[in-house]
């Protein structure tokens, strides 16, 4: 879309209304009117993502002398004075001083107004990627103090601009950007203006189906890449789409998760509060649920209180809005995951949780014991495993903590098995049960147990509740009802970090 924008309005000696020839824009005479009309400055940010401030500020000066060359022809005709040169071949051939390069987006808008004898419109796309990897990488204020003077200088009380776009996951006027701007239009994936202009309509995608001739395929490409909801509009996104059009002879997979290291998102929830990581949980199960959204958080506030995860997660596309309610002025949004592909990133990032704990080769053999009947084996790194990845405080609060965590461990065997947890059963709910795709394979059925301090229970006798209890309610009757024969009844007992898991 800023591409597009860009084509549309700039004015260059080649003529570029021939793309727009054939499209619904010509409709509209008084918008065609200004195609070709203005200097464009166009710059994205995508890219920007290092470890350090120095090594940022040095990407964003490429990309900025890159615009600037793109100008050239403002010095190459001689139109500029001497100081004003000097100053563009300074920014051209990055020997600038970091003030200067500040005021870059300002100048340029000036050089070009002054030339063309008409104002300037800016794209910037993604703007706030730098800000992103500023916070995750311990630079945020260098990198708001640079962006705060380089942004403002272009968009605040600057006589040269016609227009300005910005593209970004947070709202731009709250990051401490622009005190004082007056005249910014902010419009959210909440917001129906634009809503059917990013990303595809699923009529668009059915007709893409249709010309690949794989349209049977769209009941599946809803449950993986449909669940995006802006304004009124369901949208699609496109890069899974293209890709999956492209690739689909190799099945559905995720392609949007995987185009950039979802380190933010990872740090955000990993640093979370218990209460968002079982919420977490039941958004995995399938669950909704229902968080006051606030538009506008900045980065320094992502990890200041449970409510600003939620709103991080859906202004970054991983959650969606079913429903919104307005109470006094504040938004009430009930919040699922959108699709399969996003739910695929959730449980990485659960599986990355315990596998930071453990080495990879013993993480694989604690899985293949217990499939393989081997529990006692299964019982001795599992009980490793909990004391060095699990905070006391975490696993006394109760029960759930190790149901949520043995949830996580089991995503690693989604291939070979259905994981299916609080599922009815004979005559009542089991806590979670593994269901092997290849019916000839091993069934599991696991029941937990926290002791009992007050009622003097030991291990032993909680373990023994939890067989008693699977057995009484005849929870392996669903894995019987599907032809497997092979099944193991397992009562997990804690306390504290000590672990006894029991065979029934």
């Amino acid at each position: 879309n800023m591409s597009m924008l860009k084509y549309f309005f700039e004015k260059r000696e080649e003529d570029n209304k021939y793309l727009f020839e054939n499209l619904k824009v010509n409709k509209y005479k008084d918008i065609m009117d200004m195609q070709g009309k203005y200097p464009v400055i166009y710059l994205t940010f995508k890219d920007v993502k290092d470890g350090n401030f120095q090594k940022c500020y040095e990407k964003m000066k490429e990309i900025i002398s890159n615009e600037y060359s793109r100008h050239r022809y403002l010095i190459e005709r001689q139109y500029l004075n001497e100081e004003d040169e000097i100053y563009f071949k300074n920014i051209l051939y990055k020997r600038a001083s970091q003030v200067e390069y500040e005021t870059t987006l300002k100048n340029l808008s000036k050089f070009l107004s002054e030339y063309y004898n008409q104002k300037t419109i800016v794209l910037i796309d993604e703007y706030d990627t730098p800000i992103q990897n500023g916070y995750l990488s311990g630079y945020y204020k260098e990198i708001i103090e640079f962006m705060r003077n380089f942004l403002s200088g272009a968009l605040k009380d600057n006589e040269y601009l016609k227009k300005g776009v910005l593209t970004g996951i947070l709202r731009v006027a709250k990051e401490s950007i622009f005190s004082g701007l007056n005249n910014l239009k902010v419009c959210t994936i909440l917001k129906n203006h634009y809503s059917d202009k990013f990303g595809f309509l699923e009529s668009e995608v059915e007709e893409i189906l249709k010309q690949y001739n794989i349209e049977s395929e769209m009941d599946e490409v809803r449950k993986w890449y449909n669940g995006y909801i802006f304004g009124e509009n369901v949208i699609y996104n496109p890069w899974s789409i293209l890709n999956y059009v492209d690739n689909y002879e190799k099945g559905f997979r995720p392609y949007w998760v995987n185009t950039s290291s979802n380190d933010l998102v990872k740090i955000v929830l990993t640093k979370a509060g218990e209460t968002v990581k079982k919420e977490l949980e039941d958004l995995i199960k399938g669950k909704t649920i229902v968080k006051q959204i606030n538009e506008d958080i900045v980065m320094n506030d992502v990890e200041n209180g449970a409510e600003n995860v939620w709103s991080f997660l859906l202004f970054s596309g991983y959650l969606k809005v079913i429903n919104e309610n307005l109470k006094m002025g504040r938004s009430f949004c009930t919040l699922e995951i959108p699709n399969f592909e996003v739910k695929y990133l959730y449980e990485e990032i659960i599986l990355s949780w315990f596998k930071e704990s453990i080495n990879n080769e013993k993480f694989n053999y604690m899985l293949k014991s217990l499939t393989t009947g081997d529990i006692e084996t299964f019982e001795d790194i599992f009980s490793e495993y909990i004391i060095k990845s699990a905070s006391y405080f975490d696993i006394e609060e109760s029960e759930k903590f190790y149901h949520a965590f043995v949830l996580g461990i089991l995503v690693a065997l989604n291939e070979e098995y259905e994981v299916k947890s609080n599922r009815e059963s004979g005559y009542g709910r089991y806590d979670v049960a593994l269901i092997p795709k290849d019916r000839n394979k091993l069934g599991i059925i696991m029941e937990f147990k926290k002791v009992n301090k007050r009622r003097k229970e030991t291990l032993e006798i909680a373990a023994d509740k939890a067989i008693a209890q699977i057995k009484e309610k005849n929870y392996k009757q669903e894995l019987l009802d599907m032809g497997i024969e092979n099944i193991i009844e397992l009562g997990i007992a804690f306390e504290g970090k000590e672990v006894l898991v029991v065979e029934g």
